[in-house]
């Protein structure tokens, strides 16, 4: 196919595209030996990475830039910042000669002292002393992470006194009618600080109190199902009825945890209609299925002689093995020593009340 552009055009687009050719390696080759060179000066190297599919340089912050007055930015390593006028630049003006054009034109009368001659009051920079300086001062982020790391130690302060008074018993006022007083005695005449920002951060109210009780049983609750949703383990059972002529149904596990034998409060509940042996397996079958518990790892249940718990046909034990045919029933040591201890004779039941 013959070409429509005529010969000497030709040829004048041929030169021309050579000469581009050729100034492109110059200046490639140039490069190189910028980068060589800065190399060589201390300098870092430019890292290369892809964008979006097209090669972008990314260049590195180096200590040597500090004579200039420039740090990399706190927010992002790959910014340079200006330490007197605190502006943060792109990254391409991570070069020595822009820094260089940054502080002779904005800062022309910082340029024109001899940084490195000039001693700051703790013997360093000019410069040093600055990034120093802005090193020190504090920041929205570290002033809110001093407040939360108080307020979380208050916090841990209030629910391990709330666990104290659980453990002893007390009324839940205690907190405020008691220990916060105490606390503001030990604080004001021995270590002589004053008390009041310090009792501000531990809240012990009741109700506070209450509801930190009430997550920590939760906690261990969930702790203790968790446990025995994959491990085996003895079920012990007991009905009472208390003063008001409520009926209260006591549920405690036996199992073996770390090469020991451990026994916890699993429920306590209220038995709502009667105390029948069919509304007890129906209390404790209600509980091991919303703590998604299942029937196959009891290794045995303990109970006490009355009908509604061993009845042949209708006792919770009847109603147990229609779920285990195989589950070990255990009359309970204690309940039958109970039960002996009635019909001991006269001078024994007296060494036996002492």
């Amino acid at each position: 196919m013959k070409s429509l552009i005529p010969s000497d055009r030709a040829e004048e687009i041929n030169e021309n595209n050579a000469n581009d050719l050729k100034e492109h390696e110059t200046n490639e080759d140039n490069g190189n030996l910028k980068r060589e060179q800065d190399v060589e000066q201390g300098f870092p190297k430019i890292t290369e990475f892809y964008v979006g599919g097209h090669e972008k340089k990314c260049r590195q912050y180096s200590l040597d830039y500090l004579k200039f007055g420039f740090i990399a930015s706190p927010s992002n390593q790959h910014l340079p910042m200006c330490l007197i006028c605190e502006k943060v630049f792109s990254n391409d003006a991570m070069k020595p000669s822009k820094m260089d054009d940054h502080l002779s034109r904005v800062h022309a009368d910082k340029k024109s002292k001899p940084f490195h001659g000039i001693m700051a009051n703790n013997g360093s920079s000019f410069f040093q002393a600055l990034k120093e300086k802005l090193d020190k001062r504090p920041s929205i982020r570290s002033m809110f992470a001093s407040s939360s790391i108080k307020d979380d130690d208050g916090l841990r302060a209030s629910y391990n006194i709330s666990l104290l008074t659980a453990k002893s018993g007390k009324p839940h006022t205690i907190g405020e009618q008691l220990i916060l007083p105490a606390i503001s005695e030990v604080l004001n005449n021995i270590l002589h600080k004053p008390a009041h920002d310090i009792l501000k951060r531990i809240p012990l109210s009741k109700n506070t109190v209450q509801r930190r009780i009430d997550e920590m049983g939760r906690d261990v609750e969930n702790i203790l199902c968790k446990f025995l949703q994959t491990n085996r383990f003895s079920l012990q059972l007991d009905e009472s009825t208390l003063p008001g002529n409520e009926a209260l149904l006591l549920g405690y596990v036996r199992f073996i945890k770390d090469e020991n034998m451990c026994q916890e409060l699993l429920f306590a509940t209220y038995l709502e209609t009667d105390t029948r042996g069919e509304s007890i397996f129906q209390a404790v079958e209600h509980f091991f299925t919303d703590k998604a518990i299942p029937w196959k790892n009891i290794v045995s249940v303990a109970t006490d002689g009355a009908p509604s718990m061993v009845g042949r046909h209708r006792g919770f034990i009847a109603h147990l093995k229609r779920q285990l045919p195989d589950v070990l029933v255990i009359h309970c040591v204690i309940h039958r020593q109970h039960l002996v201890a009635k019909k001991l004779s006269p001078r024994l039941h007296n060494l036996y009340n002492m």
